[in-house]
Formats: structure tokens, sequence, C-alpha cells
């Protein structure tokens, strides 16, 4: 049996505390598990494991080889990244997670040339809302929006892309049936369509912060059902300006009371910490810098 995978799988049954988690963290069977641990105790010639039929402990041996094994892994992994971040062709399975909303066009667009680019890079990329574990879940690449970077997790490197303000978007046929409001205090007499746990509209201005009870009459839970609600008509929600942009949308969604701004939040390319970042996460986060800096040309305004 391959000894550097025994040891993979020994710092698993260590870390997880059993051989059935480790199996299910694996994706193996437990008797692959069992016969990997106990390959390495007869080619040490030592227990590694205390085990019955309730519990599983490392003996002193076993503490001292896993603590071992684990600085050698580690150097291991680092040495990978350095040799990787050093290669001039990107390459291999990128994993992005991102908000639910950013499935779109303009998103589509992006992950297309950016593949015309670096051919040898398959994007993996999740839409989803909840905020994941990169480490836990194997993710490289997170893109949050947020008004507070000190709310991103401890630990990891947040690079900012590009600012994303928030408006409030009404459907024309709203508009036409229900009037523009005048002031973010009409806002109490209009429908509103709440994302979340949203309560109240909050502005925040020169003036300071203005928040103005909401007459919510639907609440959505994923981001990216919102415009499609507001283009139905049924009320008015605050949204991200890069939706006002999408084709979609461009002629039916429209902003209201935009010399009122709500929170500016800012898009962050979020990535584990490492002293060798992978050439892959580089160069998508270099590559989504510069495609947001062309759409922003004034050549390019109406693109």
């Amino acid at each position: 049996m391959d000894t550097l995978t025994g040891i993979k799988v020994f710092l698993e049954v260590v870390g997880s505390g059993s051989f059935v988690a480790a199996a299910e963290r694996l994706d193996v069977s437990t008797a692959t598990v069992s016969k990997h641990v106990m390959h390495l105790e007869q080619r040490i010639g030592v227990r590694l494991l205390n085990r019955n039929s309730r519990s599983l402990s490392p003996t002193e041996p076993g503490r001292i080889y896993f603590e071992r094994c684990k600085v050698i892994l580690d150097d291991l992994a680092e040495t990978e990244l350095e040799l990787g971040s050093l290669r001039t062709t990107p390459r291999g399975t990128l994993r992005v997670t991102c908000p639910s909303w950013f499935a779109s066009q303009r998103m589509a667009r992006l992950i297309e040339q950016y593949r015309e680019r670096y051919p040898q890079i398959v994007v993996d990329i999740s839409f989803e809302d909840r905020f994941i574990d990169l480490v836990e879940d194997g993710c490289d690449l997170a893109l949050r929006v947020t008004a507070r970077p000190q709310s991103l997790p401890a630990g990891l490197i947040a690079r900012p892309v590009r600012s994303l303000p928030f408006l409030v978007a009404a459907s024309r046929d709203y508009v036409r049936r229900n009037g523009i409001p005048a002031s973010p205090q009409d806002l109490a007499t209009h429908d509103c369509i709440a994302v979340g746990a949203m309560d109240a509209w909050v502005f925040e201005g020169t003036g300071g912060k203005t928040e103005v009870p909401a007459r919510i009459v639907q609440r959505v839970r994923s981001t990216a059902a919102v415009p499609y609600v507001v283009a139905a008509g049924v009320g008015l929600a605050p949204l991200p300006l890069t939706i006002f942009e999408e084709p979609a949308f461009k002629d039916v969604l429209t902003p209201v009371l935009t010399e009122h701004p709500l929170r500016q939040t800012t898009l962050y390319a979020v990535y584990i910490s490492r002293k060798y970042v992978p050439l892959k996460i580089r160069s998508f986060i270099d590559f989504s810098v510069e495609f947001v800096s062309a759409l922003a040309a004034p050549d390019r305004a109406g693109d």
C-alpha cells in the first residue's frame, strides 16, 4: 500500500476521532481506512492507535507520529503551492463561490473571456447565499459583497475588486401604477419586497443614517429571485447597480431615489491566506479586476 496515502488516512482518523468519520470524509470504505492504518503499524512496527468498539485514541508513539507527519504534509503542501505559483500557465480546476444573484449574463461573459485566455482552467462555480468555509469545503475563492470588510472571516485575504452601490429598484409598471417616491420617508407607503430579514429601508448619506419602516408585502430568501419579483411589479427592493445593467432588466427596472444612497458596498475576492497563491487564483482575481475596469471605461459605458 502507498505510504503517503496511509499517512493521510492516519491523520484523518486521528483528526476525526473514528474510522467511520474518516471514511466518510475521504469517501472510501471503513475497511479501506482500517487496512491503511494496519499497514502503517506493520511497516513501522509499533501500535499507533488504542481502539475498541466505543473509542479511539493515539498511543504515545501514535501522537509523535501524528505531529511529525502533519508537519511533513504541511511542508509538502506549501512546496506544491510554491511550485504551482511559479508556473507560467494557470491550469487545473478553480472552485469559486459567490452570491446567487451573481448568476448573470455579465458573470457568464467574464468566465467565457477568462477561459479564452486560460483554456487549461476549469471554472467550478457555485451560486449560493450561504457563507461557506473555504478550507472545510475545499473552495479556492469566494466573491463577497459587504459594506464592512471587518465582517469577512478572519485569517483570510480579501482583495477589493470594485465598489457596488445598492439602489432602490422599481419596475416601470409599478411606477406607472403607484408613482415615484419623492423622499425616503415616502417608502413607508410603498410595497416592499424584503430580502432575508430586512424590516426597514436604511439610507447612509453625508447626514448620517436614516431608517424608514418597510411595508413588506413579500419576503424573498434567495437574492437571485429578487429582481424578478421587482420586475413583476410586486413592489420595491434594494438591488445592486449591476442588476440594472443586465440585458434582462435594462428596459424593465428603474432606480428611484438615486440622490439618496442605500448602503455603499464593495465586492471582494476572498481567498485563504497563504505564502504562495496558486496561479489559477491569482489569474482569476487579476482578470476580474481587468474585466470590471474595462466595463467602467468611458468608451464601454454602454456595454
